[in-house]
């Protein structure tokens, strides 16, 4: 009877080891992915800031819409962001925010 109460209990053991292991694995994983749709964020965001620097020294005027930016440099942006870009001036770097869209 001793016996059988402890090869249960090891049983139990092991199997909560593995749920853990389990828990723990998609933490991880949860985690990596969070961490990967930062950088695709800060990427994006990158991305747009140079093309405007880049439209700036070559016509000597920011883009004045996300619009034209898009266009002259073929950038291409996910439907999983909003990109919210204000141009002030031709001469004033435009403020440009990328969010990501929740489900």
């Amino acid at each position: 009877m001793k016996g059988r109460i402890f090869g249960f209990a090891r049983a139990l053991c092991f199997i909560g080891a593995a749920a853990l292991a389990v828990a723990a694995f998609q933490y991880a994983l949860d985690s990596l992915e969070n961490g990967q749709s930062e950088e695709n964020l800060r990427q994006l965001e990158e991305t747009l800031r140079r093309a405007a620097v880049a439209c700036y020294a070559a016509e000597g005027a920011y883009p004045a819409t996300l619009e034209d930016l898009v266009g002259r440099y073929g950038i291409q942006i996910s439907d999983d962001y909003t990109v919210h870009y204000t141009s002030f001036a031709e001469n004033l770097v435009p403020d440009i925010t990328v969010l990501e869209n929740t489900p």
